[in-house]
């Protein structure tokens, strides 16, 4: 693994050229096309890159887009690996500790999810303050590899309140109405059952899918800095009588798109003197 993480760092800072970004975006179900909304340097599909995970489901394009926002260096994730795809999750762990070997400092994670609330309908987006793991799958499990991360890492601040804080603000700033909320991630690739569902929000959760949770621990545990947003596509099974599909979670990830591509303009404008000075 190591191998490929050295292989893949060095080809992408020779595509990055005398640009060093300090944040990466990686895109959800429905998300992909933001990274085209935004000025670009070049791109690089996950085939080419080492070790780099190989998505199957439909919506994430595997590839790597270097970006500018509001002037601001960023590396776009178009795509990544589901714990129900079944390929396990060393793609992901070389994915993202390359991004820490390049000088990728904030993993900023999108997905797609369902809302446990009908006061959160299909289109909103829900800043992710914890989790939920339902599956009790952990991608670090195994023998640790110390170089990267302890053993046993402390979860408490996983999602970190100071990004959150910004996002927010950058939210309010923006007019664009932002939630915030427990996300709960099922294994998948079955959509919830209307018992889960309650079951969940019992717990205190807010949004549930089936993502995130897995390269969240995988950037905690290397020292990166992480923080969520979900595009709500649709109320979860038991809150409405609409058929779940796949189709309908690209459509409704269609519609959060464009404030979630403002939100990203604004919150990297927020940070990028602060979290992000030796950007360039």
């Amino acid at each position: 693994m190591n191998g490929d993480i050295t292989r893949a760092g060095a080809l992408l800072k020779e595509k990055l050229g005398h640009h060093q970004p300090k944040i990466a975006i990686m895109l959800g179900s429905g998300l992909n096309e933001i990274a085209a909304e935004h000025p670009s340097f070049g791109e690089i599909s996950y085939a080419e890159i080492p070790g780099f995970p190989q998505p199957t489901t439909k919506g994430h394009a595997g590839k790597v887009t270097f970006g500018l926002v509001g002037g601001v260096p960023v590396l776009f994730l178009q795509g990544r690996l589901h714990y129900y795809e079944g390929l396990g999750m060393e793609p992901m762990k070389v994915l993202i500790r390359t991004l820490k070997t390049i000088g990728i400092e904030i993993l900023f994670l999108t997905n797609a999810a369902g809302s446990t609330n009908t006061t959160t309908p299909p289109g909103s987006l829900v800043a992710v303050n914890d989790h939920i793991n339902i599956t009790q799958f952990d991608p670090l499990r195994g023998p640790n590899e110390d170089e990267w991360g302890p053993r046993f890492q402390d979860a408490a601040h996983l999602w970190n309140a100071d990004l959150r804080r910004h996002m927010k603000e950058a939210a309010l700033e923006s007019d664009i109405k932002l939630g915030e909320g427990v996300f709960a991630m099922f294994s998948g690739p079955s959509f919830e059952t209307a018992a889960e569902v309650r079951m969940v929000k019992m717990m205190g959760a807010d949004t549930v899918g089936m993502s995130l949770v897995p390269e969240a621990l995988i950037a905690n545990h290397c020292g990166l800095k992480v923080v969520g947003c979900s595009a709500i596509t649709n109320l979860a099974n038991g809150l409405t009588e609409e058929p779940l599909s796949h189709e309908h979670t690209l459509k409704w990830a269609r519609v959060a798109r464009d404030n979630m591509s403002k939100l990203f303009i604004a919150f990297i404008g927020k940070i990028a003197k602060t979290h992000l000075s030796a950007a360039a």
